[in-house]
């Protein structure tokens, strides 16, 4: 099935630069580096790592990091940018890596990409280590529960409300924004917490951050008014007991 990603290749790496766009650079990266760095992984693995931004600033900071993602472009962009990193093209529902490879597990915005979640969640928890941790972050589900219309507007263009509706229904929708078409899934919060509690994983970290304060203000008023983004981190247990 088409997402679009492929066409929307090179708009996406031009669009992502090394700063990222304003969701990542003024809500997502603070928190996601944080958390990432929070127990001193010393391998982790981006699931859909796209030109592979988030994997370089993780390997700054001293970690060995893997990224996958099933876009050949964007694989073939991160190995430009970054040549001793290994980069895979794959799919999350198959990652190519043994069970216990990785202290850390990053889906940085991949999971409304991926068609089968049922599938993908548990193969993120398998190649963890016991007591790694798979870090989320994703777009909230009240955000894209928004009737594919996304702001309405009044007659001089100023942003009313975001509305929600039919949440509880999962769905696929393609969304375009500067340059870019890709499909998205939208799944209801307790899609992901049911699949995440079922690979016997430990919520330990939930967040749904704001901008940050060097945001433009305007720009970030927006994302103050509805629920944009969650983080949340999950720890693979040292034991499973059946």
């Amino acid at each position: 099935m088409d997402n679009g990603w492929q066409a929307s290749a090179n708009a996406w790496i031009a669009d992502m630069g090394e700063e990222g766009d304003f969701g990542r650079r003024y809500v997502l990266d603070r928190v996601m580096l944080q958390r990432a760095l929070a127990r001193a992984p010393r391998t982790a693995l981006d699931v859909g790592c796209g030109e592979g931004r988030f994997c370089r600033m993780l390997k700054q900071h001293g970690i060995e990091v893997a990224g996958v993602d099933p876009t050949q472009e964007l694989i073939e962009a991160a190995r430009a940018r970054d040549t001793d990193t290994v980069y895979l093209d794959g799919i999350a529902e198959r990652l190519p890596f043994h069970n216990h490879t990785f202290d850390l597990v990053i889906s940085y915005l991949s999971l409304i990409g991926i068609p089968n979640i049922e599938e993908a969640i548990p193969e993120m928890a398998r190649v963890l280590v016991p007591g790694g941790t798979l870090l989320i972050a994703n777009l909230n589900g009240f955000n894209t529960a928004c009737c594919d219309t996304g702001w309405i507007k009044d007659g001089a263009g100023r942003r009313i409300y975001y509305p929600i509706d039919n949440y509880l229904e999962e769905r696929s929708m393609w969304v375009a924004y500067r340059g870019i078409r890709v499909r998205n899934h939208h799944r209801p919060i307790s899609a992901y917490m049911r699949i995440l509690l079922d690979a016997r994983l430990r919520l330990s970290y939930f967040d749904e951050p704001l901008p940050s304060a060097d945001a433009p203000i305007e720009k970030a008023a927006n994302y103050r008014r509805v629920p944009w983004f969650l983080v949340m981190e999950w720890v693979k247990p040292t034991l499973v007991v059946d």
